[in-house]
């Protein structure tokens, strides 16, 4: 039974929709035309209308060959939806240095995500969504506080890079280089549609965007950390730290009650050892709780051993979590204690915060709501 015959006006368990076009990679493609009688040479011609976004995919399909231009008609009576895209950009709005603009995008059940284009010299870098709402509850991030929707299908996080691409042309300007997975939801936790959409976005037919400018991040969710060690594709992985003693951490992430910062840790050396890549640690600078040169020491310790890299994050306001972030006395402190003992650490940069589209803010939200965060 084919792919289409499966799931053709099923909704799939993870997303709560039905599969559509744009949720398939290229080697799906290829077994599904074979299992409707059209020769899979079809896929890559298929597979690239799908993937320029530039185009519309009706356009695209007059150029089809007679066999796979009937296949395409005749799907298209079966489901009419089944080749539209998901969801689309209702708001967009930029920060008042023009640097950064956070879209929100309503998805075909309503659902809203938020996606973030960020500008650097020569380059652009955006930030996806992988969840509707998040399961894993920190306090300091406004999509943990918001609890979790459902899981994005790979079309859905597909999307967001098209959105962004046309936001970029529609100014004028090219160069969406860079990719990171640190938008609404825990990438891990929807592992295979996360790694189905990444596959998707790299392929050379389509958008081909570079894995190894692609950041996937996690909390934590250890069994998702070793089994992307064992993907041949060399993606960046990036670990919310915030922590690092086991109480502490779990004070501030929930998820450390299932995998321990040992756990963590064992996880980390054999994914390092497996790919030969280092590890990006993110560390939310929180005043007074986690900035200390106690703190500074304990981190170094943890990362003794790990090829890595410690990105310093202050704290983001959010409604639901009263905290402030470090100051830059205590945040350069702490960065040089760690840099002192060999370790890579840099400070981020903080991006978009007048339009909530910093690290932790993200909570599908129109604008004029998070006007007041």
């Amino acid at each position: 039974m084919s792919m289409s015959e499966q799931n053709s006006g099923v909704e799939t368990a993870p997303t709560g929709r039905p599969v559509c076009a744009y949720d398939l990679g290229f080697e799906a493609w290829q077994r599904e035309l074979i299992a409707h009688g059209v020769a899979a040479v079809h896929a890559a011609a298929l597979f690239r209308a799908l993937h320029r976004p530039t185009r519309s995919f009706a356009l695209e399909t007059t150029s089809f060959l007679p066999p796979l231009r009937r296949w395409v008609e005749r799907r298209q009576a079966e489901d009419s939806g089944f080749f539209r895209a998901p969801g689309g950009v209702v708001q967009a709005v930029a920060s008042s240095d023009l640097l950064t603009r956070k879209l929100l995008v309503e998805l075909a059940d309503a659902a809203r995500i938020e996606t973030v284009i960020m500008g650097y010299p020569g380059r652009f870098t955006a930030c996806l969504s992988t969840q509707v709402g998040c399961a894993m509850g920190c306090g300091f991030c406004a999509t943990g506080q918001g609890g979790f929707g459902r899981h994005l299908g790979p079309a859905e996080i597909v999307a967001q890079v098209w959105h962004a691409q046309r936001q970029l042309q529609a100014r004028g300007v090219e160069g969406l280089r860079n990719l990171v997975l640190m938008g609404m939801g825990e990438p891990l936790h929807n592992y295979d549609a996360v790694l189905t959409a990444l596959r998707i976005l790299i392929d050379n037919r389509g958008v081909g965007l570079a894995p190894s400018r692609m950041t996937i991040s996690t909390v934590g969710v250890v069994p998702g950390i070793r089994r992307l060690a064992r993907e041949p594709e060399p993606f960046n992985l990036a670990v919310s730290l915030h922590a690092a003693t086991q109480a502490e951490r779990l004070s501030l992430i929930p998820v450390a009650a299932r995998w321990s910062l040992t756990d963590l840790r064992e996880a980390c050396l054999d994914y390092v050892a497996e790919t030969g890549r280092r590890i990006f640690f993110e560390w939310t600078l929180i005043a007074g709780r986690n900035d200390t040169p106690k703190q500074a020491e304990q981190v170094i310790a943890f990362l003794d051993g790990l090829e890595s890299h410690l990105n310093l994050i202050p704290l983001n306001r959010t409604d639901g979590f009263a905290a402030q972030a470090s100051g830059k006395t205590a945040a350069d402190a702490f960065r040089r204690t760690v840099q002192a003992a060999g370790i890579p650490c840099t400070i981020r940069q903080r991006r978009g915060l007048d339009v909530a589209a910093g690290c932790g803010q993200l909570a599908g939200a129109a604008a004029a709501d998070v006007a007041a965060i």
